[in-house]
């Protein structure tokens, strides 16, 4: 039994640690391009690669046309939203702050699944959410110090971030709601094309309308970018995904979902680590607060689920 979970397990690590090291790969891409460019040299890499590996039969797709407007509904959520505000908060905050505070998405999942799903939450996860709630509130006030523009740019980071939190828990919901209909690899195949399509077309317009359509290719003859690209697209989009749903496939979810808790951890270690990221003492406090906020949510809610 034990050696049947070593790999799920494994899985789930490998997992949080891909997740956790994107927003440095964020970070620096974005030295590079701007962000609508990124993001659509990144799904289109990761949309490349799913279609070749349904050409080449690893994967089967059943999409159908009539499938479209429902999946397209949540693609909207996902990519399309989250990445946009993920990418633009990474942008005006650190790496380390945006790794913290995307871990409330599974806490806002919970919320909405009340007033969507009509689901129940006990006073304990009510209290985790509002420690959470002020963990955000102590890391926008740890922003910048110096500058007024440097503060107002923190702080629509931080909003871009929670917006992002916002549309990830939409798309948790919504995505819930179709999984008994639709599989994992059509979804993510649609979500993929969808932010392909969306994200290249804002980016050329943009490249053309600033006069930077050449950058918009330049760039890419950059080895980092090229790394940052494959990483982004490949490895988290793709290879992240896979091993998301092959751990979901033999460990049950709250399982995995604790694995996932490292992902903050994982951001902030690497944005300490590699880029000489520090956290202040009001954005450590806010951190602590949102990681425990996270965990008492997840963690009630799974006795919540074993008692009844």
């Amino acid at each position: 039994m034990m050696a049947k979970q070593a790999y799920p397990t494994a899985a789930s690590i490998a997992v949080a640690v891909i997740f956790g090291l994107s927003f440095l790969f964020v970070k620096d891409a974005l030295l590079y391009l701007h962000p609508f460019q990124l993001l659509g040299l990144r799904f289109a890499l990761a949309a490349l690669f799913l279609t070749l590996l349904a050409v080449c039969g690893v994967i089967k797709l059943q999409v159908k046309v009539s499938h479209l407007p429902d999946l397209l509904k949540i693609a909207i959520w996902q990519p399309v939203l989250y990445f946009l505000c993920e990418t633009y908060g990474i942008k005006f905050t650190s790496a380390a702050e945006a790794g913290i505070i995307i871990s409330l998405v599974p806490m806002v999942v919970t919320v909405l699944a009340i007033f969507i799903l009509g689901e129940k939450i006990t006073v304990r996860q009510g209290a985790c959410v509002s420690a959470a709630v002020a963990g955000v509130i102590l890391m926008v006030l740890g922003g910048s110090a110096g500058e007024t523009a440097q503060s107002q740019g923190h702080l629509m980071g931080i909003f871009f971030l929670f917006g992002a939190v916002l549309a990830g828990g939409f798309f948790n919901v919504f995505s819930r709601k179709a999984a008994g209909e639709y599989s994992p690899v059509d979804i993510t195949f649609i979500m993929m094309w969808l932010g392909a399509l969306v994200f290249n077309a804002i980016g050329l317009v943009q490249s053309y309308l600033t006069g930077q359509l050449a950058d918009y290719f330049k760039a890419v003859q950059h080895l980092p970018v090229i790394a940052d690209l494959l990483y982004l697209g490949v490895l988290s989009s793709v290879l992240g995904f896979f091993l998301l749903n092959y751990s979901l496939s033999h460990l049950p979810a709250a399982r995995v979902a604790v694995f996932l808790n490292l992902i903050p951890v994982v951001a902030v270690l690497a944005a300490v680590l590699f880029c000489g990221e520090q956290l202040g003492i009001r954005q450590m406090a806010g951190g602590i607060l949102i990681l425990f906020g996270v965990w008492g949510t997840n963690c009630f809610a799974e006795k919540t689920e074993k008692a009844l």
